[in-house]
């Protein structure tokens, strides 16, 4: 009988037992602690057991962050204290909130010198990216890449080239090769991203020969071109008038199975546009089509302003039918040159009707647009009638 009713109460003798904070007395809320502000209290001499969890939680609530780094110190002097990479995380973030750079500085040495805990390759991105981009102390976050083997870590390939497209986008071109050259040091194996970033950097401080040797290095580091590669490059040509290289580009992309994107077909239509080769630029724009390759709204906006240049108002109006069709909403500016051309060719059911879509898609034409209209509508100067319109739009 005691047997049975011993089995009968065993999950709610389970359920107190086993669930009690005497128990598992680590494993009770925060909130249990008496303790309102943690800036305030020395916690070498706190004497309640602290698990890793709860001194994250204490990080967490800190009033001044600031002082998270001199609460740090203290919880270090505990017997209780085990330190582990969230809580190194979380006294980083503190410290970058307040952008006290130094103190994180202090950190990162005082991390070393313990060697308490390993540290992930997250946890030294995390720390790259706030010098890199919050602090923007460019040469600490490459002397942070060098030191991370230091701490028994070794970078991922994300994290370097994390680095070498800082150095690119900071403009320090002649920082990144000496980075890149060390990437066996750290044991990082160059993939095509690397690649594609020391692209962008020579082709932006205009080393357009040397940026088509890197195509070389691509089958060297058993890495393919991309359309990332190229698009790059073509851009750069484009900026610099050689479009016919840029086009040449696009076969050999197709020789080598790269798809072009929609980032492609713009570069070339804008290049085309800017040499006022409208009739090129319109006949990649169907080369698209063909391809199958989705059009992006930039590409109908090239194409757009490509026949606004050439002056071709009509076709430009019947192009504007087809981009609103596929949900694309021309521009303002697109709108207020076809509106400056059609009143040129006193094309005036073509510019009512024009008008009355830009207001429908929400463009409000400014003061000297109207005189503009008005001067086609009222070419004989009535001047009455223009100045009582021009009230009436005031008003």
């Amino acid at each position: 009988m005691f047997l049975v009713r011993f089995v009968s109460y065993r999950p709610i003798i389970h359920r107190l037992i086993f669930q009690s904070p005497l128990y598992f007395p680590h494993s009770c809320p925060f909130s249990s602690f008496q303790i309102q502000n943690f800036d305030e209290v020395n916690l070498i001499h706190y004497k309640d057991w602290l698990s890793p969890n709860e001194v994250i939680k204490i990080f967490q609530n800190l009033k001044d962050p600031n002082s998270a780094l001199n609460l740090l110190n203290q919880i270090s002097k505990r017997k209780d204290y085990k330190p582990n990479e969230a809580i190194y995380s979380v006294v980083v973030k503190n410290l970058a909130m307040t952008r006290n750079f130094d103190a994180i500085d202090t950190l990162m040495e005082k991390i070393k010198f313990e060697r308490k805990c390993r540290l992930s390759d997250d946890f030294f991105y995390d720390v790259i990216k706030i010098y890199g981009h919050l602090a923007g102390r460019i040469n600490r976050a490459i002397e942070t890449l060098f030191d991370m083997p230091n701490y028994k870590c070794w970078p991922s390939v994300r994290t370097f080239n994390f680095v070498l497209n800082l150095l690119v986008n900071t403009k320090q071109f002649d920082v990144v090769h000496k980075v890149y050259i060390r990437a066996s040091e750290l044991g990082v194996e160059i993939d095509a991203c690397c690649l594609n970033i020391i692209v962008k950097g020579l082709c932006h401080c205009g080393e357009l020969d040397a940026a088509y040797k890197v195509f070389d290095e691509f089958p060297k580091q058993n890495c393919q071109p991309n359309v990332r590669t190229f698009s790059t490059i073509m851009h750069a040509l484009c900026e610099r008038g050689r479009v016919d290289e840029a086009l040449g580009l696009l076969e050999r992309m197709e020789k080598e199975n790269v798809e072009p994107d929609a980032i492609v077909f713009n570069t070339l239509i804008s290049g085309l546009r800017k040499r006022r080769r409208v009739d090129e630029g319109i006949e990649v724009f169907k080369k698209v089509m063909l391809k199958g390759c989705d059009p992006n709204p930039g590409t109908y906006q090239e194409v757009l302003y490509a026949m606004l240049d050439a002056k071709r108002y009509l076709e430009a109006k019947d192009f504007m039918d087809v981009m609103i069709d596929k949900r694309v909403n021309p521009s303002f500016e697109s709108y207020k040159l076809l509106i400056h051309g059609l009143c040129n060719g006193k094309l005036l059911g073509d510019l009512d009707r024009v008008l009355r879509q830009m207001v429908r898609h929400g463009f409000v034409p400014r003061m000297g647009l109207w005189r503009e209209i008005l001067g086609c509508l009222f070419p004989d100067g009535d001047c009455c009638t223009t100045c009582s319109y021009e009230k009436i739009l005031a008003n």
